[in-house]
């Protein structure tokens, strides 16, 4: 069933301008391992709390007309958790998309992934991506992107690899042009990055993309985090003085 986007009233009333909502908002989703053990419970029951949280955020990005939302998945440093984890992760992931994928195409969702797909991926998994892409890529309420085996330094040298491939000389090599070979090549910069549990550190997301980004730390756990606290991050992003580089 499909979300449907709040009124100008309604989004009033969440103390939210709605002429100056977020173009995109990026998610570092962290705290899951500290929720589970807060809690006594596995560190993979956080996980699977985490799933709904993310869900919450979905619908309350659709509710606001918000058109890009970006989450970081798994990182390519994540690799480096203990291999029980790593494994709970990557195949916790790909049940998601699996269970996930009708239900954001009924919202209306175009659903992409950004991060290295050659690189320790498995394949069953970019089967189960390239198939939730191709389902939704006609979808026009939001674009929900998952970052998955991504981390900025190493966009930025796959960037760099792809450019020399292409023998582009130093005069052709411009910020637009970089952006052209980044993995997301049609996604805006993200006008607000928000993070979770505390931690204040961006930890290697959209490095070339975040150069202006609105930056929230919460130290709401990611398990915690529902649509309210979207929408309290929106209000919070809207009293903030945007001029990059200006005056």
């Amino acid at each position: 069933m499909a979300i449907k986007r709040l009124d100008p009233s309604a989004i009033e009333l969440l103390g939210i301008d709605p002429s100056t909502i977020p173009q995109h908002v990026a998610v570092i989703m962290d705290g899951n391992g500290r929720w589970a053990e807060q809690r006594n419970l596995k560190r993979t029951e956080g996980h699977l709390q985490g799933e709904e949280a993310l869900f919450e955020c979905v619908e309350g990005a659709l509710e606001l007309g918000i058109s890009w939302l970006t989450v970081f998945g798994f990182s390519t440093e994540n690799w480096n958790r203990p291999k029980a984890e790593v494994k709970f992760l990557i195949n916790f992931n790909r049940e998601t998309i699996r269970k996930r994928r009708d239900e954001l195409h009924e919202r209306n969702v175009r659903i992409e992934f950004i991060g290295r797909e050659d690189w320790r991926m498995p394949k069953g998994l970019l089967d189960d991506m390239g198939d939730a892409r191709e389902l939704t890529k006609h979808n026009k309420a939001l674009t929900f992107t998952v970052a998955f085996n991504y981390g900025g330094r190493a966009e930025l040298v796959d960037v760099f690899k792809a450019m020399s491939a292409d023998e582009l000389k130093p005069k052709q090599i411009t910020e637009k042009k970089i952006a052209n070979y980044l993995y997301g090549k049609d996604m805006p910069d993200p006008d607000l990055i928000i993070r979770t549990s505390g931690e204040q550190r961006i930890s290697n997301f959209l490095l070339w993309q975040s150069a202006y980004s609105e930056l929230l730390f919460l130290d709401t756990l990611w398990p915690d985090f529902n649509r309210s606290t979207l929408y309290q991050a929106v209000a919070e992003y809207q009293i903030r003085s945007r001029r990059f580089g200006a005056l």
